[in-house]
């Protein structure tokens, strides 16, 4: 287990209570650094503190696979910080994460919905996306401004190849960052009304409504 910004240590507590092997704690504030290692010295054998940022480490390489992740994300980073780990989907048995309610909304969002968008996308084109719980400012010291929530996501067991899922952030990029534009103005860059041709798409169609599947058809194709 790979828990990422554990805090205070509550989090890390309940993870050793659990039945994972080891539990990695990945922590670059210098403070929740201290707390975590005196915890780490009543658990030697199961809990080690990495010190380091999350953004700029490979995670796969600080435990044995299987390893899941379980954290509660700084919100300003959460979203880079998923997108790096869907680039990495095969190396995940489960992601818990938590983050503020908006992104774990946009994650889980269905198409059609104003809270689709590119980061759903790619989500739930490489993983089954659960929204799991919702968690009220209250439940945090100090408490935030907005309501957080946690997200389980379980990556399908085949994942696509690295240039697939660059190609994949390419096409929702576009897609996704003029959304009011019709398909064949916003794919221009990456093939717009002949790759939509080819794959028997309207290109009078907006980006939102796109199902995955034929975000899946279309990547193939370019």
């Amino acid at each position: 287990m790979i828990e990422v910004g554990p805090g205070p240590g509550g989090l890390t507590r309940a993870l050793l209570a659990t039945d994972a092997e080891s539990v990695t704690a990945v922590e670059i504030d210098t403070r929740a650094v201290a707390v975590i290692t005196e915890l780490a010295e009543t658990f030697p054998d199961r809990l080690r503190v990495v010190e380091a940022d999350a953004l700029a480490t490979d995670l796969a390489t600080l435990a044995p696979a299987p390893r899941q992740i379980a954290a509660n994300l700084p919100y300003n980073i959460g979203s880079p910080l998923l997108v790096g780990w869907l680039r990495q989907a095969a190396q995940w048995e489960r992601l818990t994460l938590m983050f503020q309610e908006e992104v774990a909304d946009r994650i889980c969002a269905a198409p059609d919905t104003d809270a689709y968008g590119r980061l759903g996308v790619l989500a739930q084109w490489v993983a089954h996306c659960e929204f799991r719980l919702r968690i009220p400012p209250q439940a945090f010291a100090p408490p935030p401004k907005v309501w957080s929530a946690v997200v389980v996501i379980t990556p399908h067991a085949e994942q696509p190849e690295p240039a697939l899922f660059a190609a994949m952030e390419r096409l929702t990029a576009a897609a996704f960052g003029q959304r009011r534009k019709m398909l064949r103005g916003s794919l221009k860059s990456v093939g717009g009304e002949a790759l939509l041709a080819r794959a028997g798409i309207d290109g009078s169609r907006r980006a939102e409504t796109l199902t995955i599947a034929e975000f899946d058809r279309l990547v193939r194709l370019m």
